[in-house]
């Protein structure tokens, strides 16, 4: 009995890698293509910006709170980059910083909005969200932007190594860090198990608050500097619904809503999980419909996981 406990518990906890093996299988099974190397790196450059969109949102989930605006930061980011490199004809470096600090002020309103304001974090993103894409149409003027090869297409080159998928892999390792070694993660993770007690500890709560939602502004700009460089587009439409895949990815990858509670990896393991679904859809030809279904299902499933592997704990 106690041998068969310890199975169950295992599989609970570790719930994330057995959905991707299982999804990776089954995959392959129904499409040949789907294990090819040309899909793979397909999947790895199309997520290398909305891994950083995740990486930033759990941070955010790890304090209690949500930020609806990394949609419309990835927009507005990859608009202002786009922009300035057509009509300014900077260097693609220059207008990508551009693109991250649009990003950093964005991130720093909801932030200062949520943490010294009093807003909720779903009102304070909320009301980003709106302004953030109304500029970003207004920078593109409603219409997409075409970018010049050779110039942010480079982030997307393989004559470089695919310069954004190495950062992507970079900034992951680094979030993982963050997490598990780094007073800092420790911290944020706290807040969103009781505030309370930790500002009664006296560490300035407000500010780290503020310094998650700057996180993942800047990394949803950066999002959209790397799908404008996949593109060489930078569209005032782009990021439309991210928000609600990257609250899905720190979901399936076990992060509580509450707040603190989650992991790096299994966030973007959660965030592959959703890729995988979409691109084996797209193999075979599936609608785009469909594939809202089947996402709205495993989320409510990973969500149901994740209520079972907090009661085995609480049981302990």
């Amino acid at each position: 009995m106690k041998k068969k406990n310890k199975l169950v518990e295992f599989l609970l906890q570790n719930n994330t890698y057995f959905i991707f093996l299982i999804l990776v299988v089954v995959c392959s099974t129904l499409s040949d293509s789907f294990l090819s190397v040309m899909n793979m790196k397909n999947i790895a450059l199309q997520q290398s910006g909305p891994i950083c969109i995740v990486l930033g949102m759990l941070f955010v989930i790890f304090t209690g709170g949500i930020d609806l605006s990394v949609g419309s930061l990835m927009a507005l980011g990859g608009a202002v980059a786009s922009w300035l490199i057509v009509n300014k004809d900077i260097h693609f470096l220059l207008a990508v910083f551009a693109g991250l600090s649009v990003g950093f002020l964005g991130g720093t309103a909801t932030g200062i909005l949520v943490a010294y304001c009093r807003f909720q974090g779903f009102v304070a993103s909320l009301a980003i969200m709106t302004m953030a894409r109304g500029m970003a149409l207004v920078v593109t003027n409603g219409s997409p932007i075409r970018v010049d090869d050779n110039t942010l297409s480079n982030l997307a080159s393989p004559q470089y190594g695919y310069p954004m998928l190495i950062l992507a892999v970079a900034l992951v390792l680094l979030f993982v860090f963050v997490q598990k070694y780094t007073s800092y993660g420790r911290i944020v993770i706290a807040i969103g198990s009781n505030r309370q007690a930790v500002e009664l500890a006296g560490i300035r709560v407000k500010r780290y608050l503020t310094s998650v939602y700057m996180i993942s502004g800047v990394l949803s700009a950066l999002c959209g500097c790397f799908v404008a460089a996949r593109t060489s587009t930078g569209t005032g439409t782009m990021g439309e619904g991210q928000e609600l895949d990257a609250i899905a990815a720190c979901v399936i990858g076990g992060a509580s809503l509450a707040g603190g509670r989650g992991d790096v990896i299994k966030a973007v393991i959660g965030a592959l999980i959703l890729a995988n679904i979409v691109n084996i859809m797209n193999l075979l030809a599936v609608p785009a419909y469909p594939q809202d279904i089947i996402k709205g299902g495993i989320i409510i499933a990973a969500v149901l996981l994740q209520i079972s592997t907090e009661k085995s704990d609480k049981a302990q």
